[in-house]
């Protein structure tokens, strides 16, 4: 079962999609995710234990660019309207890098909406913030914004080891490219792209996380150099309960590691 639709919430439009059987579950992606950029959550691992819903966040993708500034309130509020709109009380919430930013400011905000919590590769921010994106250059081409990123997204593929893997290094500038989508060099797109990054970039939970009740699992990389590992251990000191699984991957571990979803789904399950 795969659904396609427009859903009205307050302020704006979301672009949301859903697929598979059983206990619902939201995905809240990271920075920057457009559900055209295939393969996706959807056609992953999770669909074939649970129904996932997953959307455009506020300014990407399909969904509404209103004006901004945005804030993670916003993006944590739109997740708890689109609740409303589907019908959903309560369910569990996967928040992958930004999405797990938003996930985090969710559970403060509206703690009764989420039944159990999956936070990945993602960070408490303030004084221990993921990797700032919104210092890069907005007129960064996909493919250099890739190359300047790859050895941060996986500390062991630093400059010598992508100079001794050319072949590595071309496969994934030719992902890069297969997957770019027209769209995103559109003004708009850039604006919505743009105010995403500023709401990250203000992003801090630090005085927060203790007072989450939930059931919370961390899932990390250990190579991760945009979620550090420091950060990590900080989300699981702050999170009172939490389990903290590392993976053998860096930022991209849920693809690099195939325990990782193993492991989400039991949890949930």
């Amino acid at each position: 079962m795969s659904q396609h639709s427009k859903v009205q919430i307050p302020g704006l439009t979301l672009h949301v999609e859903a697929q598979g059987e059983g206990a619902p579950v939201l995905f809240i992606g990271g920075t920057g995710a457009d559900l055209r950029q295939k393969p996706n959550v959807l056609d992953g691992p999770l669909t074939k234990a649970f129904h996932v819903i997953a959307y455009d966040q506020r300014g990407l993708g399909q969904s509404e660019k209103p004006e901004g500034p945005y804030s993670m309130a916003d993006y944590a509020d739109d997740a708890a309207a689109l609740l409303d709109a589907l019908g959903y009380d309560r369910l569990d919430v996967v928040g992958v890098s930004f999405g797990g930013m938003v996930a985090q400011h969710m559970a403060i905000r509206h703690p009764q909406r989420i039944r159990r919590l999956v936070l990945c590769c993602t960070s408490p921010g303030g004084d221990m913030p993921s990797y700032p994106f919104h210092e890069l250059p907005d007129d960064l081409s996909p493919v250099d914004r890739m190359l300047q990123l790859m050895s941060v997204s996986d500390s062991r593929r630093n400059e010598a080891w992508q100079s001794e893997h050319p072949e590595f290094v071309e496969k994934m500038k030719a992902q890069v490219l297969a997957g770019a989508i027209k769209d995103h060099e559109k003004p708009d797109y850039r604006r919505g792209a743009r105010l995403q990054l500023e709401a990250r970039a203000g992003h801090d939970t630090l005085t927060q996380l203790p007072m989450l009740s939930m059931p919370v699992l961390i899932c990390a990389g250990r190579y991760d150099g945009i979620a550090p590992a420091a950060n990590q251990e900080k989300l699981h000191e702050l999170i009172t309960g939490s389990e903290l699984n590392w993976y053998e991957g860096g930022h991209l571990f849920m693809i690099q590691d195939e325990s990782a979803w193993k492991d989400i789904v039991t949890f949930l399950s």
